[in-house]
């Protein structure tokens, strides 16, 4: 937390504002710490055209582009200024927001620092609205100071999706509206170093990148930190023969603390990262998952010293890698929650990034053990994003609310927000509600409840007054978490398992397959034609989500009809009639995954390079194929039947269904 200095008097008058009263709320994300918003004299005031010389340049860029999308015209630098900016000896990030009548300098802004005048302006970007057919400002006094000291976003760049840099920026600059102030690239093998260049890919981010992006976040006041794996997790460099003798065990996933190729290689990596990003407030070295530890070429190591000791020391000599560029370490905090005694071995200065995903009734046991350790920490809770085709916002949410609001009541120095792409095709703008519900819990004081964000979120991300974006991300939410029936489902493993799998299909009978393609329609027929003047790609990924959740429980349906109407076609006097039917569910499938796999491509095209994607349309494609071939043996067997009168196979024997031996389907 941040120690709130003595403010003077000429700002002290806003904090008796309060919080905003019930009848007037702004949809603010985040809140601020105290806020009253009122008529002036009855009617809202002129929007704000001039800013003075010490406006931010990066808040003037966010504002315009925020107002310009709807359809306010924007801020211009003059010498008589709308808006004033003004220091004073606040807490660091803190601002005093007053909007008062007056005839010039209507909008005041006292910040302790850059940071926090910059902050300011972001509360002032979504504070117009709309009424009598005209925008206009209402008067408003607002104190504000963030809870954490650091709001980070962890993105996963390493399995698939890699943003074009036109979308780290976009990225960036999003996160920064919503008042983060770091962002950590998570990277395995996609770093495409000169000096080692194998591991990468073709369309890898370069040096040149790195650094650009660094400076672009500078721009809008978020820190940029390589996160770079460093131990567990490298399979795509191990897999080169050139490196393989590093690997643990043969071609793995394990940088081996004892081959003698590993440590130059990171010290490579390292260096050219570090001097692409010079002096980032932090490097995270990964380190998590180290499962293989012992099993090779570091069992003499561990048998002799035991697992924490040859941890630590790997640790130990990473942040000597780092300490030249002045970063402090950061690693993942598994392996310590599993050998605390990893603690007393490396530097005091390395920051623990404590990471759980699962909603937990607690989560202070884990914080416990670093604080007592001696360490300083951030919480990182998920999107639960992963594997997944929209967000299980039903374990999300609570995971984050509890874990930022546990990491905030022990003063953990921050938050890092994790998005990760295990399956190699969930998309990043699937995840803003839960990034930036997390990015709010870290800003505001209390906890916040879900059901004021929902009613926020539309008017501060898509700037639309249309509740029905809200009700579309909590419809998409609980589809996915109706979906899933056995502790290992995810709707990514459900949509591509085959509907006539007998295992599966078990599962299915105890979903409410029509409800959750109720649900999922009722967004997209919504979301066919709202189209939000802010983040119009987002509306469209929920789109192709709630169309991707329709498919997935239809192909369940067909699962069951095609099997009825077959049967129903094989042995009754309508052969031709069911046959004919169940042919043509089986052409539906592969209409619609066709289809889909044009939305997807589209939406994979806005945000990443091209690299990975045709892995992915593979899928789609397959998935068509699979269908064409069970409506051709169909067709087949209408056709010797109707020649030969060859007797009809039934339904499991036409397309090879078996279960497996020793097992069964379980409901």
């Amino acid at each position: 937390m941040f120690r709130r200095f003595a403010l003077p008097s000429v700002v002290a008058a806003a904090l008796c504002a309060g919080a905003a009263s019930a009848a007037n709320v702004p949809h603010l994300l985040p809140m601020p710490s105290s806020i009253k918003m009122y008529g002036c004299g009855g009617v809202d005031l002129p929007l704000p055209r001039i800013v003075g010389a010490a406006f931010d340049a990066g808040a003037l860029a966010l504002i315009d582009e925020r107002w310009t999308a709807l359809g306010i015209p924007p801020l211009r630098r003059g010498g008589d200024p709308d808006v004033v900016v003004t220091h004073a000896r606040l807490a660091p990030q803190s601002y005093v927001l007053s909007i008062t009548p007056r005839k010039h300098g209507s909008v005041s802004i006292v910040a302790g620092d850059g940071d926090g005048a910059f902050y300011a302006a972001m509360t002032l970007a979504q504070l117009p609205r709309r009424r009598d057919g005209r925008w206009g400002l209402p008067c408003t006094e607002a104190f504000d100071v963030p809870a954490l000291r650091w709001r980070i976003l962890s993105d996963d760049v390493s399995r698939g999706p890699l943003p074009t840099m036109r979308y780290f920026e976009e990225r960036i600059r999003t996160i920064a509206a919503f008042k983060m102030n770091g962002y950590s690239p998570y990277m395995e093998h996609v770093f495409a170093d000169p000096r080692v260049p194998l591991p990468a890919p073709l369309d890898g981010i370069t040096p040149q990148q790195l650094r650009h992006l660094a400076t672009y976040a500078r721009r809008f006041h978020v820190a940029f930190i390589p996160e770079q794996q460093t131990f567990a997790h490298m399979h795509n460099t191990l897999r080169w023969e050139e490196y393989a003798p590093a690997a643990e065990l043969p071609h793995g996933y394990l940088m081996s603390p004892s081959s003698a190729l590993t440590y130059p290689y990171l010290q490579t990596l390292i260096d050219d990262e570090t001097r692409a990003v010079p002096h980032p407030p932090f490097f995270h070295i990964g380190s998590d998952e180290p499962s293989d530890l012992g099993r090779g070429q570091t069992s003499a190591a561990v048998l002799a010293k035991g697992d924490a000791a040859v941890y630590a020391a790997h640790v130990t000599r990473m942040a000597a890698m780092i300490a030249p560029s002045g970063a402090r370490p950061m690693i993942w905090d598994d392996a310590i929650q599993t050998h605390p005694n990893i603690l007393q071995l490396i530097p005091k200065n390395v920051v623990i990034v404590n990471w759980h995903y699962g909603s937990e009734p607690s989560f202070e046991p884990y914080i416990r053990t670093i604080a007592t350790g001696g360490f300083q920490q951030m919480v990182a809770p998920g999107a639960n994003n992963w594997n997944e085709i929209f967000p299980d916002i039903a374990t999300a949410i609570p995971n984050e609310n509890r874990f930022i609001t546990e990491g905030k009541a022990a003063h953990v120095l921050g938050l890092f927000q994790t998005v990760w792409h295990d399956d190699g095709e969930s998309l990043y703008e699937a995840t803003w509600y839960p990034v930036l519900y997390a990015a709010c819990s870290a800003w505001e004081s209390g906890p916040i409840d879900p059901t004021r964000f929902q009613r926020d979120f539309p008017a501060a991300f898509f700037g639309s007054g249309d509740s029905g974006y809200g009700a579309d991300i909590a419809a998409l939410g609980d589809a996915v978490h109706a979906l899933k029936r056995a502790p290992e489902d995810t709707t990514d493993y459900l949509f591509w398992a085959d509907p006539l799998d007998p295992l599966i299909s078990a599962r299915m009978q105890n979903v409410n397959l029509a409800a959750v393609r109720r649900s999922a329609e009722t967004v997209m027929t919504h979301l066919s034609s709202a189209v939000p003047p802010l983040h119009a790609n987002a509306a469209r990924v929920m789109y192709l989500s709630a169309r991707r959740l329709d498919a997935l429980a239809r192909d369940y349906q067909i699962g069951t009809e095609s099997r009825a109407y077959y049967d129903d076609g094989s042995t009754g006097g309508q052969v031709r009639r069911g046959m004919f039917v169940a042919k043509y569910l089986f052409w539906e499938i592969r209409d619609e995954m066709e289809l889909l796999a044009t939305l997807y491509a589209n939406a994979w095209n806005y945000e990443s390079r091209p690299g990975h994607l045709p892995s992915v349309l593979e899928r789609y494609h397959m998935a068509a194929q699979r269908a064409i071939v069970r409506a051709d043996l169909i067709d087949r067997a209408m056709h010797e039947h109707a020649a030969s009168r060859k007797a009809i196979p039934a339904f499991d024997d036409l397309f090879g269904l078996t279960t497996p031996v020793g097992e069964k389907p379980v409901p």
